[in-house]
């Protein structure tokens, strides 16, 4: 545990160590930050961060005094989604392909089932994992330089993890399709605009204002605030099957061609070309 009083939005009271750039604080004002990082870089998820984002969720609502989660980054962007490496071992094994689906089911599920409040505070870019942490949050709040994207589609695999369960309930079945099918980026104005997120402020106040909801949530009834979560969750489990189908596509996408050469070409920094 680090000392009383390091960083965090209260007066931290402890630190648990997730992966190398992915960490808690706890603080004595019931709020539990999950933090990307590194600082000033661009934060992505390595194997280690990506199993940590799937069992984080019930660690935390397990965690005595923890009213509610706020997940931040500590880098120039949110979260770019999976390592490099972390794909190309999706791309060589079937092993990798099916802990990574496993590992994202928990993901959308734990953040799902969790009864404790949770705010994002999304800074630049959320792509991927990232992307799927920050709109399944219960309140998301963006900055209005966020950057989110969901780019599977242009590495030729479907929109997979959270897409197809969350971006129609949110943005409507319209919006969502033109986006997951163009992966095009949206700012924070306009993702406040077609609903995708709760509320964008200026990049300079987003921590401040995600802090205040965070605390403000985290004295409210704990048992009201995770009853109606629960209840509103319910039109999420309605779609379980959608998502599930999703994930397996996604899944099933990165065994075949149009997958390597989507990530080749991303690495190549040009235009892919599909069979």
């Amino acid at each position: 545990p680090a000392p009383a009083g390091l960083g965090g939005g209260g007066s931290m009271t402890r630190r648990i160590d997730l992966a190398p750039n992915l960490h808690v604080e706890i603080g004595d004002d019931g709020v539990a930050e999950l933090i990307f990082g590194p600082a000033g870089g661009m934060p992505a998820t390595d194997a280690q961060g990506h199993a940590a984002l799937g069992t984080v969720w019930a660690q935390l609502a397990a965690e005595p005094g923890v009213r509610c989660i706020l997940v931040r980054s500590l880098g120039k962007g949110f979260c770019a989604g999976g390592t490099p490496d972390v794909v190309q071992g999706m791309l060589a094994s079937e092993a990798a392909r099916l802990r990574v689906m496993r590992e994202g089911r928990a993901i959308v599920q734990g953040m799902i089932d969790c009864d404790l409040p949770i705010v994002s505070a999304i800074n630049g870019a959320a792509v991927g994992a990232g992307a799927a942490v920050a709109l399944l949050a219960d309140v998301s709040i963006a900055g209005q330089r966020a950057k989110i994207i969901d780019g599977h589609t242009k590495i030729g695999v479907a929109a997979g993890d959270h897409a197809a369960l969350i971006w129609p309930l949110l943005c409507g079945m319209a919006k969502a399709k033109y986006h997951l099918l163009m992966c095009s980026a949206i700012d924070g104005l306009e993702a406040e605009r077609i609903g995708l997120v709760s509320l964008v402020v200026p990049d300079d106040q987003l921590l401040d204002k995600a802090r205040e909801v965070a605390r403000t949530l985290a004295a409210g009834s704990p048992t009201a605030l995770a009853f109606t979560k629960r209840s509103l969750n319910h039109w999420l489990r309605a779609a379980w099957p959608a998502f599930e189908h999703s994930l397996a596509l996604e899944i099933l996408g990165f065994a075949g061609a149009d997958a390597r050469e989507g990530v080749a070409a991303l690495q190549d920094k040009r235009p892919p070309r599909f069979g």
